[in-house]
């Protein structure tokens, strides 16, 4: 597996533990609509959160949270919206961002709640 991919996964990872500690339930993980992904899907009292997951080694091109562009919080809100539908649910939908940073001086990690909004 390729050093990023492997990056990713622990990323992935550390927000799914940082989640569950804070009593979030773990609904989906990875969930795919056509060509575009959520990495987390949970559940918080009745808001259904869509969490990315960025995470680097070195924030030497910004923070990774900040690699989380239009066009993607748009691919993530369509795949959202086909969750959402799939799954019948009528319940708020929030979009949260985690940036991680991991290196050999540790790890930090960037929950930040409600990132962005649908724009209608």
């Amino acid at each position: 597996m390729a050093k990023h991919n492997e990056l990713g996964d622990l990323g992935e990872e550390i927000a799914v533990k940082d989640l569950n500690q804070k009593g979030y339930q773990i609904l989906e993980r990875n969930f795919r609509f056509k060509r575009d992904e959520i990495d987390i899907i949970a559940q918080c009292n009745q808001i259904i959160v869509f969490v990315e997951v960025k995470t680097r080694e070195s924030d030497y091109l910004g923070r990774p949270e900040q690699a989380v562009s239009k066009a993607k919080q748009k691919r993530i809100i369509k795949v959202a919206n086909h969750y959402m539908i799939e799954n019948d649910l009528d319940l708020e939908g929030r979009f949260d961002i985690f940036g991680i940073l991991v290196n050999k001086n540790g790890q930090e990690v960037r929950h930040i709640e409600d990132a962005f909004s649908p724009q209608w």
